[in-house]
């Protein structure tokens, strides 16, 4: 009997850890006690000012530290200012897992997304409610060429990105893959030019050439390998070294079973 009782106990501390653990908030998000009553606007303004407004400003004008370092992206400071920026911005570094950063200075990488969508929208609001500037994109693949997209890719992603768009790594950098992101987030980084990518305006990259571009990243998100085994879609350059390495082991394995029934002749 008694060890039963102990048995129930247990059980019940564990279950009211694992409760407390769920009712946690995700990596240090901070948000208003209850969201209900709140404006979208009002919503926005207090996340922005709970989790951005440490590096980014208060009314979003950037933080400039004494010591006047440089982190992610090259930006001096903490944060770059976001007046001017838009919905755009906001919307790619917060759908994307980029930001919230818990360090200024390591690069922004795509994880798992700590705000709801709510959250998300609100938050863009208020920053593009800081000065005039772009919208989010509203893009059309459906419109583009696969063809025509594949040469415009590998005239201006390719370099970084690889010709399958499988990322990479540039000197001090890593280059994100692009099969995760979707045809706003792909519009979205063209515009703003995140961390070191350059920026195109509609005269570098038009709107029209832009959805050829999605086109052709959709297109090899699910390739068909008619060859077979596709390598994990490496890059030819990989690839092809994989196949002579493989080729050298076959040559070497023949040459040797040569040489052995020569000697037994």
């Amino acid at each position: 009997m008694r060890r039963a009782r102990t048995f129930v106990a247990l059980a019940l501390v564990l279950l009211g850890v694992a409760t407390v653990a769920h009712a946690e908030l995700p990596s240090g998000i901070s948000r208003p006690d209850s969201e209900r009553g709140l404006s979208q606007q009002e919503l926005g303004a207090q996340l922005f000012a709970g989790n951005c407004a440490t590096c980014h400003g208060i009314a979003g004008e950037g933080v400039l530290p004494p010591n006047r370092t440089r982190g992610a992206g090259n930006v001096r400071g903490l944060g770059p200012p976001l007046k001017g920026v838009g919905a755009l911005a906001a919307d790619f570094y917060l759908t994307t897992g980029f930001m919230p950063l818990q360090d200024p200075q390591q690069q922004p990488w795509r994880r798992r997304v700590e705000f709801t969508p709510k959250e998300i929208a609100a938050i863009t609001q208020y920053v593009a409610s800081l000065g005039p500037g772009p919208s989010i994109p509203r893009p059309d693949p459906s419109a583009g060429s696969v063809s025509v997209g594949f040469h415009l890719f590998t005239e201006h992603c390719a370099g970084c990105h690889q010709a399958v768009a499988e990322g990479g790594y540039v000197t001090n950098v890593r280059v994100p893959k692009l099969k995760q992101d979707t045809a706003t987030q792909i519009a979205e980084a063209v515009r703003i030019g995140p961390n070191l990518m350059p920026v195109f305006s509609k005269h570098d990259i038009s709107d029209r050439q832009l959805n050829s571009i999605i086109a052709y990243i959709e297109s090899v998100k699910h390739p068909n390998d008619r060859g077979g085994w596709g390598i994990g879609h490496i890059g030819p350059v990989p690839e092809g070294m994989f196949t002579w390495l493989v080729a050298a082991v076959a040559l070497v394995a023949l040459c040797v079973l040569i040489g052995e029934r020569l000697g037994k002749a």
